[in-house]
Order: C-alpha cells, then sequence, then structure tokens
C-alpha cells in the first residue's frame, strides 16, 4: 500500500503544479496505471476524501497522504558524492517538495570539499559520523562509483543510518535491520523495455 500511496503522492503533486485543484481516481489511475477502484479502496481506507463525481481535492488529498507516510515533518538527509550524479541529486526540488532535506553532502575530493552543491556546502567525508549524529540524518543516499560504494554504506551504517538509497552498481552488503534501495536507471530502462516492447 505504501508504494502505492507514494506513487498518488507524485501524481498529485505534479498535478498541484499544473494548477489542478481537483482530481478524480481515473486521472489518477491513468498516470498510475493503478486500477481506479483499486485508488477508491485505498483511500477510503483514512476516511472520506473524494465525492462522486466531484473528484478529490488536491490540496487535501497531498496533505492526507503525506500524513499517512509521515512525509509531513522533516527528514535529513546525507548525500555521499558530490560528483555529477551527486549535483544533480543535490539540485533537485523533488526532496524539498515532499519534506525531505539534503542537509550534509560528502566528498573525498578536496577539490569538491567546501563547494556549494544544491543548498549545501560539500563537508569532508572524515566528518561523516559527526555530522549524522549532530543533525539527526535518518537517511543516506550513496551516489559514488561502485568501487567506493560498500565503504560508504558501512560508515553510514556504523553512524546510525538505517535507510540507503544506493544509485552506485554495487551490492552492498548490510545488517537485516538496515533498509537498501537501489535505483539503476540502465537496469531500470531494460526492464521497461523488456516488458513493454515484447
Amino acid at each position: 500500500m505504501a508504494a502505492r500511496l507514494s506513487r498518488y503522492l507524485q501524481v498529485l503533486t505534479q498535478a498541484r503544479k499544473m494548477g489542478k485543484e481537483r482530481i478524480s481516481s481515473q486521472e489518477i489511475a491513468d498516470y498510475t496505471n493503478i486500477n481506479a477502484t483499486q485508488i477508491r479502496r485505498d483511500l477510503s481506507t483514512f476516511g472520506k476524501f473524494g465525492k462522486r463525481g466531484v473528484g478529490y481535492s488536491v490540496e487535501g488529498l497531498l496533505g492526507e497522504i503525506r500524513r499517512i507516510l509521515r512525509t509531513q515533518g522533516q527528514h535529513n538527509i546525507a548525500l555521499i558524492g558530490a560528483g555529477r550524479l551527486g549535483e544533480a541529486i543535490a539540485s533537485s526540488p523533488i526532496f524539498a517538495e515532499h519534506g525531505i532535506n539534503i542537509t550534509a553532502v560528502f566528498d573525498t575530493d578536496p577539490e569538491k570539499v567546501g563547494r556549494r552543491v544544491g543548498n549545501v556546502d560539500v563537508s569532508e567525508y572524515a566528518s561523516l559520523a559527526d555530522v549524522v549524529r549532530d543533525k539527526n540524518i535518518v537517511v543516506g543516499v550513496i551516489a559514488v562509483p561502485a568501487i567506493t560504494a560498500q565503504a560508504a554504506a558501512t560508515d553510514l551504517v556504523d553512524a546510525g543510518v538505517r535507510i540507503i538509497f544506493n544509485y552506485s552498481e554495487a551490492l552492498l552488503d548490510t545488517p537485516s535491520d538496515v533498509a537498501v534501495h537501489t535505483s539503476n536507471p540502465a537496469v531500470e530502462l531494460l526492464y521497461a523495455l523488456y516488458f513493454h516492447l515484447t
């Protein structure tokens, strides 16, 4: 259910940007490929959000889903890697729209330390553990080459991070109480091509 709600959140955020005030379950279905009946069932679990024939208030539904997903508050993220991918992640407004702050960026390259990436100055990698604790960071994002990804993951876990988003090609070995989400655009594209063109 949380995965579906996250997809609804993406659609609603985009609808608000486009100036839409109301949206129907069928419109959400068109963008998410989730059956409209399933969408209505999901949303009705948390109360009466919509009216038949009128649809849902975009703003109201956004607030409710954020509350359900606990993204109403601010969540602090540490980004490891200030290269091209790291810069793209740090500069994206998508995180802030969902109450997620990239509050620290780390890199081992002295040339990058002190440089501004997104809204944050790049910190020395050696300060990772102290900064994670001081800023109450709950999520780590790894955007480094595969060869250094495991070391970054280990250091994040040792600092107390329990959720890791891995943008490298490495398979990470972490304790069972650490959630690792791996995102590899090339693999996802191949998956989409395979299932939609065969």
